[in-house]
């Protein structure tokens, strides 16, 4: 595996005939977000949740995850798309960011709450699994087009980037860290923390509003300290501040906010957790 990778020269087309063109990343997405919704129907079965509800809400968070993080790309590199205004429209060139999909996504599962009178934090509990193996794969997309690869490394597993690819500071690089593996492992990991959970949860029939939010806790404190950390070795642009890289101001927010929100729980709950 460590020699493909340092080898192999990915290609942002998987196939072309005519007019139709696949592209590896629009593959990548679309399994990803299979297997999150299949993820999210075997775990609603447990918590005899609606699986109508799950695939009316799929259908509505992947349409708004994928506007929402495009629209969140668009506003970090804005400069760019105010000169070039129908690259906006190119999304198989990559440009989705997560952080904009959490955000659309939380609003979504937030207005199907009130809509259908179901147990917010346990959809998100249910959901969340999904989304983490979801990222384990659809980061894999961003291998084949080449894109948000770390900085140059001479390390064995160091992928190789296409000199058109490379930022000017860079051209006289070969190899990068492949950042899309690192968080793909760590996403991965996530899911089988929370898949572990889950069975604790179910097996000790811990059916509550606190072990649900702790659920979602795990995968947003996890997730933004796994994205805070590979910021520093990635080296596609994206407003600053303070020093540090947006997407790790917004993980410091989350994180920060989901700490406040813990606290919060267990004033509440008290001796009634677990």
């Amino acid at each position: 595996m460590i020699n493909f990778l340092h080898t192999f020269s990915p290609q942002s087309i998987l196939i072309s005939l005519g007019p139709v063109t696949i592209y590896w990343y629009g593959l990548f997405i679309v399994l990803g977000v299979l297997v999150a919704i299949g993820v999210a129907l075997k775990l609603s079965h447990y918590y005899n949740f609606k699986q109508n509800i799950i695939i009316d809400l799929a259908f509505w968070l992947i349409i708004g995850g994928i506007l929402g993080a495009r629209i969140y790309h668009i506003f970090l590199e804005w400069r760019f798309y105010l000169e070039y205004p129908l690259n906006m429209l190119k999304i198989w060139e990559g440009g989705l960011a997560i952080h904009g999909a959490i955000i659309a996504g939380s609003i979504i599962i937030y207005l199907f709450y009130k809509k259908e009178k179901i147990n917010f934090w346990l959809m998100t509990a249910i959901v969340v699994p999904g989304l983490a193996l979801g990222q384990a794969i659809g980061r894999f997309g961003n291998y084949f087009n080449q894109e948000l690869f770390g900085k140059s490394t001479d390390l064995s597993w160091g992928i190789p980037i296409n000199i058109l690819n490379r930022p000017l500071e860079y051209l006289s690089s070969e190899f990068f860290h492949p950042t899309f593996l690192y968080e793909s492992i760590g996403s991965f990991l996530i899911f089988l923390i929370l898949i572990f959970f889950h069975v604790w949860v179910i097996r000790n029939k811990k059916f509550n509003d606190f072990t649900y939010f702790l659920l979602t806790s795990v995968y947003l404190i996890f997730y933004s300290i796994l994205r805070f950390s590979l910021e520093f070795i990635r080296i596609d642009n994206t407003p600053e501040l303070f020093g540090l890289r947006w997407p790790q101001i917004a993980s410091l927010a989350i994180i920060l906010l989901t700490i406040i929100l813990i606290i919060y729980k267990i004033r509440k709950y008290k001796n009634k957790i677990f």
